[in-house]
């Protein structure tokens, strides 16, 4: 990754549109004589000083005079006046011979300004003073009175400056500012009335604590009519994101953009340097470490211990757990927590004591010696072991067990911490903890371990909840180290579900379905001849399941219906539940849809009655497949919607059902024309495999696409490619969306490329996928049409004969896929005759107009639902009907069309449906055609002359011109003699000539 531009250098600015939006409006009214001020605060690095940045810029392109001044942290009385020194200062050089009248004209300016020329002068008591040893003694009252001239020298230069154009005074970091500056602040913003001037001053929040001085200052000034305050809040979790991806040059890995949001807090600062920094380790940078220390340094001592005690806690911490650990006396400990949280170190919640940003945490943190953060961590585990147990009890005292190297109480709280996380439905924390186990395993005593806990155990268990957290590389990997570690004295059961769990890791991830038919055989072998039992079940359940995914239906059907029987036998509902979902689809493969509805609706029911969260989610996932494969859309999403949830509540939201399901949810709310503003992927949690967010970012991106956010586009398919052969439903979705972007961005021939490479990958992968070659040729053979198409119109006829080959070659393709792809209920379904329609009528258009009767064909077939692309094909079909010259039936079209994209904001379709009906002179409702620039000379052309004219001089002929205006060449014919008589000329070339001389064309 390249490194991040700093703050201010290009990046734009994100989610201030509201601040900038009043700020703004003050200068605006400003403008008008309306005088006012804005007090801006902030936590330090939440883009103060880059908000007043953009308003300087505004200010200045509007002509207005920007004085900018910033105060300085000096911690012994601080410099008087220091920002309106500086703010001031360039005034008394200013080549402006009004700037430099005002300033003249006020010789008590010359104390902020020693290099102004002051005029002459009544007395030696208004001499302008340069240095403290030019002051001679004055009593009190000549001091009030020096003062009371130069506040009055400020307003004034200010408010007659004004007069001649606008003022916008910023004065910074206000926090620091000495008793001078909030004197002459306060002035100045108590006089504001009809000056065309807007001051703006900004300050830190958390440094205004409650005895700072400046605090009563402010309460003050916002009382006054002519003050306004904003402040500025962190950013939201989106625009964090956003403004991460913004700071690199290059595209950022999800997974690092989501973490640096999420530690930033939405501070814009933060996120600079811990991307700058911090991109390939979780330490904090040591530069941002000491800023935050450095604002602590000031606190007492007790105070900076107290921060110290709670840093190691990692939370929030109560009064009485602070007493104990810290050992202070209440008194002490009561006055350090009152300073702390005046000076916005802590914030109180809920009773209890936290950092006020994570990150102050993490400095603190890092910041102490070895041996204090040993005993505090000792301490903390000491207390939480007298406690009362409760919610997080067990990872609290494993944690803190770890940290102060206590591995014998840290082994059973980490078991007992990830029951705790799987029974709360928080797999990715159980998985972490079953880790942590594996990796002090080894180094507590043998007798010292918890009864019934092994290595085996262990490494079962983590390659378990790898898989319902979203990792489905190390769920593999747990489950192999697993088989590694069986033995000839290893139980039988405990084997068999060893294997069973391998095969179940490598059903979850692309190109191991072999293997894991070898490994379920494994276990079907070690317990084939054992009595009907649980295990037995689920191992039969699992080898249907597998079975029927390497396409040999009569054996999973047996051992579907086997393993029904046994789960029925023992006991075993969840088993049941896996068999039955099996069946279902077995049932769906042959088309008897209401068998297969009735079996995993029954699967689902038994499946949440077990507690068995992934089997009702796969349960929900067929289910819901069943319908979406037969065009029922509504029901389709219904079902989706309600394995969205399960999931939620399971925390299963990146098992590989739960992706599935949200994944197939956005597909069909595409679909549907139920657009999401934003993005609905969803943050992935930490560990989650770039895979599953690669897989939902593909779903995400026809929209984008649709929508016309082509650069975004162009990002995500460059972060997707690399995942292609780990998923294959990437491969389809980012093949067929890169196909379209380059199809609107009417690059024809990259479109073409793009469909050929996807369907040679996805042939070179596995001929399941052959079905997905449909969709990919069709949004590629308008491509090859529009390509053909202005070969003829430039007269080369080598390349309009390429272009029609290369479409044919796509049609044929389009066409085998169809006919040997395998549909999941054996004969092609509504979208895959959809999409077979739409290519076949693309592809009647290489070689001359298309039909439209082809075109009306692929309309009703997107009639089930598919509300977008069936709005794509009536713009299609307009054109197509306006080359065979019927106008009105195409202006219907084109109407439906465009009122579709334009409710979807589907801007490449809305702006094509617009251009085609500017060709065809067919009004849209709601659409007013930009009027035309005012020229010098009479115009004699009517539009369509024009339009006839403009296609002259590009080397149309008039057949050509006719095609593209939808017009015959007899009525171009007309429309030439016309123009060439109106304009007096002979020849098509002449008249060409002669609009260029008269301004009646424009040349590009």
């Amino acid at each position: 990754m390249r490194l991040v531009p700093r703050l201010g250098s290009g990046i734009p600015l994100v989610a201030r549109v509201d601040e900038m939006r009043r700020l703004r409006a003050g200068f605006t009214r400003a403008e008008r004589g309306e005088a006012g001020a804005v007090l801006l605060s902030g936590d330090a690095g939440v883009g103060k000083t880059r908000l007043l940045a953009e308003l300087a810029e505004f200010a200045g392109t509007r002509g207005a005079l920007v004085l900018t001044g910033r105060c300085l942290d000096v911690r012994e009385g601080g410099l008087p006046y220091l920002p309106f020194a500086e703010a001031l200062g360039p005034l008394a050089t200013a080549d402006d011979a009004a700037i430099a009248d005002a300033v003249r004209i006020r010789p008590a300016l010359g104390r902020l300004l020693p290099l102004a020329q002051p005029g002459p002068v009544a007395s030696a008591e208004h001499a302008p003073v340069t240095s403290e040893r030019d002051v001679p003694y004055r009593p009190p009252v000549e001091q009030d009175l020096g003062q009371l001239q130069l506040f009055d020298g400020v307003l004034g230069v200010l408010t007659e400056i004004a007069e001649h154009r606008p003022v916008l005074l910023l004065l910074e970091d206000l926090h620091w500012a000495d008793g001078s500056t909030r004197n002459l602040l306060s002035f100045l913003l108590s006089r504001l009335r009809a000056q065309r001037l807007l001051i703006v001053a900004s300050y830190r929040e958390e440094d205004v604590h409650r005895r700072h001085p400046l605090r009563g200052l402010l309460v003050e000034l916002v009382r006054l009519p002519a003050v306004g305050q904003i402040e500025l809040h962190p950013l939201k979790e989106a625009d964090a994101r956003a403004f991460v991806e913004a700071l690199a040059d290059s595209p950022l890995a999800p997974e690092l953009v989501a973490n640096v949001a999420e530690r930033s807090e939405g501070n814009p600062f933060f996120a600079e340097e811990l991307l700058a920094s911090c991109a390939d380790h979780e330490d904090l940078p040591a530069g941002l470490a000491e800023v935050l220390l450095a604002r602590l340094e000031r606190l007492s001592t007790d105070a900076r211990r107290v921060l110290r005690v709670i840093s190691v806690a990692g939370e929030s911490v109560s009064h009485a757990a602070l007493a104990e650990v810290s050992g202070l006396g209440e008194d002490e400990l009561d006055e350090a927590l009152r300073e702390a949280v005046q000076h916005h170190a802590l914030v109180v919640e809920k009773g209890a004591y936290a950092f006020r940003h994570a990150l102050l945490q993490e400095a603190v943190y890092g910041d102490l010696l070895p041996g204090e953060r040993t005993r505090m961590h000792a301490a903390y585990a000491a207390r939480i072991l007298r406690t009362p147990q409760g919610r997080g009890h067990d990872a609290k005292l494993a944690y803190h067990s770890l940290q102060s190297r206590d591995l014998t109480a840290a082994l059973p709280a980490l078991l007992r911490a990830a029951d705790e996380a799987e029974r709360l439905g928080a797999p990715g924390a159980a998985l972490r903890h079953v880790e942590q186990a594996l990796e002090i395993w080894d180094a507590v005593p043998a007798p010292a371990r918890p009864p019934g806990a092994d290595e085996l155990r262990l490494l079962h268990e983590a390659s378990y909840f790898a898989g319902t957290s979203g990792e489905p590389e190390r769920a593999i990997a747990y489950a192999r180290s697993a088989v590694q570690e069986l033995t000839a004295e290893t139980n039988v059961e405990r084997a068999t579900k060893t294997w069973r769990r391998l095969a179940e890791a490598l059903m979850n991830v692309e190109g191991s379905i072999d293997e894991a038919h070898e490994a379920i055989d494994r276990a079907w072998e070690l317990i084939a001849a054992a009595e009907p039992s649980k295990t037995r079940a689920w191992v039969l359940a699992t080898r249907a399941a597998i079975l029927r995914g390497i396409d040999r239906p009569e054996e999973s059907l047996v051992s579907a219906q086997t393993a029904v029987a046994d789960a029925r036998s023992a006991g075993s509902a969840g088993a049941e539940a896996s068999a039955l979902i099996t069946l279902g689809a077995l049932a769906d493969n042959v088309a008897d849809f209401a068998e297969a509805r009735d079996r995993l609706r029954s699967a689902e029911r038994k499946a949440g009655e077990a507690a068995a969260p992934n089997v009702e989610l796969r349960a929900l996932c067929f289910l819901a497949l069943s319908y979406d494969d037969q065009g029922e859309i509504s029901a389709a999403i219904k079902v989706y919607e309600r394995g969205i949830k399960r999931a939620e509540e399971t925390g299963l939201t990146w098992s590989a059902y739960g992706l599935e399901l949200r994944a197939r949810h956005l597909s069909l709310r595409y679909q549907r024309g139920d657009w999401p503003g934003e993005s609905v992927t969803g943050t992935p949690a930490r560990g989650v495999s770039s895979v599953l967010t690669a897989r939902m970012t593909a779903s995400w991106l026809p929209i984008v696409v649709s929508k016309g956010g082509f650069t975004a586009a162009g990002k995500l398919l460059a972060e997707l490619r690399p995942h292609w052969w780990a998923e294959p439903m990437t491969a389809m979705a980012a093949g067929s969306a890169g196909t379209e972007l380059a199809y609107w961005q009417g690059d024809h021939e990259t479109a073409v490329k793009r469909a050929n490479e996807a369907i040679d990958f996805l042939d070179a992968l596995d001929a399941e996928y052959r079905l997905s070659w449909i969709r990919i040729g069709a949004a590629a053979l308008p491509a090859a049409a529009a390509q053909a198409a202005a070969a003829r119109l430039r007269g080369d006829d080598e390349a309009a004969k390429a272009a029609v080959e290369a479409g044919r070659q796509l049609v044929e393709r389009v066409r085998f896929g169809a006919e040997h792809g395998k549909p999941r209920a054996g004969v092609l379904g509504p979208e895959g005759r959809a999409w077979l329609a739409r290519a076949e009528a693309a592809a009647s258009g290489l070689e001359g107009a298309a039909d439209p009767a082809l075109w009306a064909k692929a309309v009703a077939e997107f009639g089930y639902g598919q509300v977008y692309e069936q709005a794509v094909c009536r713009w299609q079909h307009a054109e197509a009907l306006l080359a065979a010259s019927e106008p009105g039936r195409a202006a219907e079209e084109l109407v439906k069309a465009h009122e579709t994209a334009e409710k979807l904001r589907a801007a490449p379709l809305r702006d094509a449906a617009r251009e085609l009906a500017r060709r065809a002179r067919i009004e849209l409702p709601g659409v007013v055609e930009a009027v035309l620039p005012q020229r010098d000379t009479v115009d004699p052309l009517t539009e369509r002359e024009r339009a006839v004219l403009e296609r002259v001089a590009l080397g149309r002929t008039n057949r050509q011109v006719g095609e593209e205006l939808y017009i015959s060449e007899k009525t171009v014919s007309v429309h030439l003699s016309r123009v060439m008589a109106k304009l007096g000329a002979t020849r098509r070339a002449e008249a060409v000539a002669i609009a260029y001389d008269r301004g009646l064309l424009v040349r590009t």
